[in-house]
């Protein structure tokens, strides 16, 4: 899936948002690695990184030629800041409707509206590639990204009080949320 618009960040730098691709391989690759080094609040950590450079080009490019998901890229200052991405939950009658959302921000560019902006990128997405739902889970401790979730429209159908199991804090209760599109 394609997608390339600007947006303005809250310092008034402005945010590329596109499509990754096979060329953003290793930049996509490290910056996620950070972001999942920085926080506790995404599923895996580094170690458990099963791609390589060279596979999350070749992962970056199937979602490039895909007509109904997408992984995205922020750059600010030519540099790639923030990951973004919708991913079908399934191809079968029953669950085709649906799609799983997911984003991260490197720590030094949270704040500045590029969370938001990456957001309604990923729910613009998700319209255009036809599903009806998008859906997340966030860890419920994250309560900044449970307030922009919420106010973009999402809505709480569950908690799950042990979904993660995290190796600094124990078990964390994650919150699932969904958005009728």
């Amino acid at each position: 899936m394609i997608y390339n618009k600007k947006a303005l960040l809250k310092n008034g730098k402005e945010a590329l948002l596109r499509n990754a691709d096979i060329d953003d391989g290793q930049a996509v690759y490290d910056v996620f690695n950070v972001c999942h080094r920085e926080t506790d609040y995404l599923l895996s950590y580094p170690e458990e990184n099963s791609f390589g450079s060279t596979e999350e080009g070749e992962f970056l490019q199937k979602k490039t030629d895909s007509s109904n998901e997408i992984e995205m890229v922020a750059i600010v200052d030519n540099k790639i800041v923030g990951l973004a991405g919708i991913e079908a939950v399934g191809h079968k009658y029953k669950v085709k409707h649906r799609a799983e959302f997911g984003i991260s921000v490197l720590n030094d560019y949270c704040g500045l509206g590029l969370g938001e902006a990456l957001s309604r990128a990923c729910i613009e997405c998700a319209k255009v590639a036809g599903y009806k739902q998008l859906e997340l889970n966030v860890v419920a401790d994250n309560i900044a990204a449970i307030s922009l979730y919420k106010k973009l429209g999402f809505k709480e159908f569950g908690r799950n009080p042990r979904g993660f199991n995290s190796k600094v804090s124990g078990y964390q209760e994650l919150v699932y949320m969904y958005l009728e599109l």
